[in-house]
C-alpha cells in the first residue's frame, strides 16, 4: 500500500502545474514534430476505411504510444537510473504495457462499434497490442539512454570549456610580475639616460599588454600573434639582461593561418630565465628553436643552469608551475602533444610538440 501511495503521489506531482509547464517547455517542439510525423505516416499507411475513421483510429494508437513513452521517460527510466537494475526495469515496462493494453483495446473497441469485424479483431489481437506497446517502451528507454549520454557529453564539454577559461584567467593573472616590474625599472633607468631604447620598450610592452588583456580572451589566437608576443618578450629580456646572458631565438617554417591556445609557450620561457639567471653562472644563455611544419609546432628551449640552485629566501610570487602547464595541455590538446623536460647538471631543456589540428 505504501508503494502504491508513493506512485500515486508521483503521478499527482507529475500533473501539477509546474511539472506540466516544464514538460511543455522541454524539447516540446521536437516531441510534437515526432508525434505528428508518426501520426501522418500511420494515417497514410492505413487505407482500410474512410479518412475520418482512420484518423481517429490512428490517433488512439499514437495517443497510447505517447502515454507509454512518457510514463517510461518520467517515471520508469529515472528509477532505472537510480537502481541500475535492467531486469527490474524490463519488468516494470511489461507491467505497464499489460495495464495499458486493455485500456487501448477498449478505446479501439468502442471506436469500432459500427464495425463488428473490427471489434472482434481488436479483441483477438491484444497480444500484438501488448508487444507493440512493450517494444515502444524499450525504444523509449534506448532513446532516453542516448539522450542522457548526449546530455552528459554536453555538460562535460561545457565544464571543460569553463575549466579552460578558468585556467586561462589563472594563467593571465599569474604571469610573472617581476618581469613587468623589472622592465618598468629598466624603462625608468633608460628615460633618465634619455636613451633611444626607451620608446622601443614602451611600444613592445604596450603590444604585450594589449595582447594579454584583449586578444587572449579567445580560446584560440593566431599563431603569428602568439609568436610576436614571444618575440616582444625576448626583446625586452635582451634589453633588461644586457650582457649578463645571451638570448637566441630561431624560427624555422612560417606561421600562416594556424590557431593556438593563447599564452601556451610563455610559462616555459619564463622558466628558462628563472633557471638561466644566477650569480653562479658566468656565461648564461637561453636558446629557443621554434619549428613550424603545417599544423605541427615544435619548440625547444635550452638554458644554462647552475649546478646547485640557491634556496629561495622569500615567498615566491608570480610564475606558473609546470604542473599547471601540463594540466592546461591535457585539457587543450589531449593526446596531441608531447612534452619532454630534461635536467642536467648545467643545462635545462624543454621540448614541446603540439599538433594544432
Amino acid at each position: 500500500m505504501r508503494s502504491m501511495s508513493l506512485q500515486l503521489n508521483k503521478i499527482s506531482s507529475f500533473f501539477s502545474k509546474s511539472n506540466f509547464e516544464s514538460l511543455l517547455k522541454k524539447e516540446s517542439s521536437y516531441h510534437i514534430f515526432f508525434w505528428v510525423s508518426l501520426y501522418i505516416i500511420l494515417v497514410v499507411l492505413d487505407q482500410g476505411d474512410s479518412l475520418s475513421v482512420v484518423m481517429l483510429r490512428e490517433f488512439i494508437h499514437v495517443a497510447f504510444f505517447a502515454l507509454m513513452v512518457y510514463i517510461n521517460i518520467y517515471f520508469l527510466f529515472p528509477e532505472y537510473l537510480e537502481k541500475k537494475n535492467l531486469l527490474h526495469h524490463l519488468l516494470a515496462l511489461a507491467i505497464t504495457s499489460i495495464l495499458i493494453t486493455p485500456i487501448k483495446t477498449l478505446s479501439l473497441f468502442l471506436h469500432a462499434s459500427s464495425f463488428g469485424d473490427f471489434q472482434d479483431y481488436f479483441l483477438t489481437h491484444q497480444k500484438e497490442f501488448f508487444l507493440t506497446t512493450f517494444f515502444i517502451g524499450i525504444a523509449s528507454t534506448i532513446y532516453s539512454i542516448m539522450n542522457d549520454w548526449l546530455e552528459s557529453q554536453r555538460e562535460k564539454k561545457e565544464l571543460q570549456s569553463q575549466t579552460l577559461q578558468s585556467e586561462l584567467k589563472f594563467l593571465k593573472s599569474q604571469i610573472n610580475p617581476h618581469f613587468l616590474f623589472n622592465t618598468l625599472n629598466s624603462l625608468y633607468a633608460l628615460t633618465l639616460k634619455k636613451s633611444d631604447l626607451a620608446p622601443e620598450i614602451v611600444l613592445k610592452l604596450s603590444e604585450m599588454m594589449r595582447y594579454m588583456l584583449y586578444e587572449c580572451n579567445e580560446r584560440e589566437v593566431s599563431l603569428s600573434k602568439e609568436i610576436n608576443y614571444l618575440k616582444n618578450y625576448l626583446e625586452l629580456e635582451k634589453i633588461r639582461q644586457g650582457k649578463k646572458m645571451k638570448i637566441n631565438f630561431l624560427m624555422e617554417g612560417e606561421a600562416k593561418s594556424q590557431k593556438i591556445a593563447p599564452l601556451m609557450f610563455i610559462p616555459f620561457i619564463e622558466n628558462s630565465f628563472k633557471h638561466g639567471i644566477s650569480n653562479q653562472i658566468s656565461n648564461g644563455y637561453v636558446n629557443i628553436l621554434l619549428e613550424i611544419n603545417g599544423n605541427d609546432v615544435n619548440m625547444t628551449i635550452e638554458n644554462s643552469k647552475a649546478a646547485s640552485l640557491p634556496s629561495p629566501t622569500g615567498k615566491r610570487s608570480g610564475g606558473i608551475g609546470l604542473k599547471n602547464v601540463r594540466r592546461r595541455l591535457n585539457l587543450l590538446y589531449p593526446e596531441k602533444y608531447k612534452l619532454n623536460i630534461q635536467e642536467d647538471p648545467n643545462t635545462y631543456t624543454v621540448k614541446l610538440e603540439i599538433d594544432l589540428n
